[in-house]
């Protein structure tokens, strides 16, 4: 069962990674933070101190469009910040 969908690179995780040694990640929304910290462990060979986890509700989204009203809805998702013990680093941009 993979856990971890994705790792958020964005801005404020990246200056997070450097200054705080925390790192995002999008995981699938059915699973806790004990499996979350087994799943970075693994995929990153790293030791993870704390695994913090937040739930986002999809939105709906309309707009306007010349055959008229578009309506849906973004999806949800659960995001994971996972603070590493000094030392550890995780690298995004290894194998690019």
């Amino acid at each position: 069962m993979d856990v971890i969908v994705k790792p958020i690179v964005t801005e404020k995780m990246t200056h997070q990674g450097e200054t705080l040694n925390s790192y995002g990640f999008v995981v699938k929304r059915d699973v806790n933070k004990l499996q979350i910290k087994k799943a970075v462990e693994e995929m990153y060979n790293v030791t993870v101190a704390s695994v913090n986890t937040m739930r986002y509700a999809g939105k709906s989204k309309s707009r306007y469009t010349k055959s008229g009203v578009i309506a849906g809805r973004t999806a949800a998702y659960k995001k994971a910040v996972v603070t590493l013990v000094d030392g550890d680093k995780i690298d995004f941009y290894s194998n690019i």
